[in-house]
């Protein structure tokens, strides 16, 4: 029985609001933490840029306020800035308050144009710093039941019951890094022993990327009855759709797959996706190359088409590069070795049960703060 679906991804209104302090005098980290406890707020103070980026990568923040000077005697506020550049660059979501004794309206506005939400002076009012966190508790709150309705939107895209086949066993999972994400994956109806299945992976993160992730999916499953028999032919109109739909720097990865149940031939296409793992019965393991470029990158796109026999015992993997990168924030990714030992492991398992396998040794890996959407497509012969 194909096993499909995401874990539930919705957010509890009911968590404490959690800020994140960082300043290196420890008399205003306890000033501050007393503060914002007092407001039934919950704080965790680091007193480095260093002990932040870490704390950032290991928990989740509601608020990150920080001072932006380090070093005794400065007042230029160059950490600070340097600070919210490393930030940005490192796609932080979290709204970022900035504090500094030394202020000026310069200093200020390349804050904000570094992406601070405000600009706070010391010594601080309690009034006036309370009111300015209240403000983005507030917003933080409707955004998280914005999201929540996104989420629980987004869960519904992804395919729940499927037909079942004589030869081939087949699941699939996705775990977004946020609220909703950009990866994709889908089991489409093309002829009656035939399965067709599809990973995408959208470019960018959060709201944005899944705006283009139901754009790809309305793509394909918009397509004319049995035009998928065609990939390569439908591909290019799927592209030409997407190409003109979207900004310029927006594309996406993706393979798709035509299984018939007949004859065990699995023809695909492989858009500048990172290769499928296909461990044979017999023990080799085979990677499933890219045969064409990226989807929405170009407006003239061309294909090639490869294919393939599943035989009973074969397995295939297809994933998203969240689970081959995991990890690569502490300088380590999961990488494609630790995959196919995972593979390797439950080369016996149920389709679902080693879709699910693959997700767990990711979290386990690379921990529950994560950089990117984790999908798994797997396919088994039987």
């Amino acid at each position: 029985m194909p096993v499909t679906g995401t874990p539930d991804a919705r957010v509890t209104p009911s968590k404490p609001f959690r800020v994140l302090i960082c300043d290196d005098q420890p008399d205003v980290l306890e000033a501050l933490r007393l503060l914002l406890k007092g407001q039934g707020w919950q704080a965790v103070a680091v007193d480095s840029p260093q002990a932040l980026y870490q704390a950032i990568h290991t928990e989740i923040f509601d608020l990150i306020l920080v001072d932006l000077n380090y070093t005794r005697d400065t007042t230029s506020g160059a950490e600070g800035i340097d600070l919210l550049s490393t930030l940005e660059s490192q796609g932080n979501a979290t709204p970022v308050m900035v504090m500094t004794a030394w202020s000026s309206f310069d200093l200020a506005v390349e804050a904000m144009r570094r992406g601070a939400c405000d600009f706070i002076q010391k010594p601080w009012d309690n009034d006036r710093l309370v009111a300015a966190i209240r403000k983005q508790a507030e917003s933080d709150r409707r955004r998280k039941s914005e999201l929540e309705i996104a989420a629980n939107v987004q869960q519904k895209l992804f395919p729940r019951k499927q037909r079942q086949f004589q030869t081939v066993d087949y699941a699939g999972l996705c775990l977004a890094a946020r609220e909703v994400g950009g990866d994709y994956y889908d089991f489409l109806d093309i002829a009656d022993h035939t399965l067709g299945f599809v990973l995408g992976d959208v470019s960018g993160k959060g709201v944005p990327a899944a705006l283009l992730m139901a754009n790809l999916q309305a793509s394909f499953r918009n397509q004319p009855p049995g035009a998928l028999l065609r990939p390569a032919d439908a591909l290019q109109a799927i592209n030409r759709h997407f190409y003109e739909s979207t900004a310029a720097e927006r594309f996406a990865t993706l393979f798709l797959g035509i299984y018939d149940d007949h004859t065990r031939r699995l023809r695909y296409v492989n858009c500048g996706h990172v290769a499928p793992l296909l461990l044979r019965a017999s023990g080799p393991l085979e990677r499933l190359d890219a045969t064409a470029t990226m989807l929405g990158a170009f407006p003239v796109w061309r294909s090639g088409e490869r294919q393939l026999t599943l035989t009973p015992g074969d397995t295939l993997v297809v994933y998203s590069d969240g689970v081959t990168e995991a990890g690569i924030d502490s300088d380590e990714e999961f990488g494609e070795e630790r995959l196919a030992e995972v593979l390797r492991k439950h080369r016996s398992a149920p389709a679902a049960d080693l879709a699910q396998e693959i997700v767990a040794e990711v979290l386990r890996f690379g921990g529950a703060i994560r950089g990117d959407d984790v999908t798994v497509v797997a396919l088994r012969g039987i």
